[in-house]
């Protein structure tokens, strides 16, 4: 792979990272600034503190931004923003 297109894949995932952190700082009223929120800072307990509620206001945005819906088996993807980004780059691969 050359290095331009290993550049464009780096800043499309950035954008897509950005966009997640910006949805659900803005989709759940975080009082926190999208922008530091670290991309591998987990989004449950110790992390953002979010709840299961929270849970399901994040299905309904990456439902409706992305066109990705997340189940229950794939519980897995709200580890973190890193791992929200990857199942969206997986499901729109498909």
């Amino acid at each position: 792979m050359e290095y331009r297109e290993l550049a464009q894949q780096a800043v499309t995932r950035r954008e897509l990272n950005d966009r997640v952190k910006e949805l659900i700082a803005e989709g759940l009223g975080l009082p926190i600034d999208a922008s530091l929120i670290d991309d591998d800072q987990p989004l449950f307990g110790r992390g953002l503190e979010l709840d299961s509620l929270d849970t399901l206001e994040i299905v309904s945005l990456i439902d409706e931004n992305f066109g990705v819906y997340i189940t229950d088996d794939d519980k897995f993807v709200f580890g973190s923003i890193n791992t929200i980004a990857d199942f969206i780059e997986q499901a729109r691969a498909r």
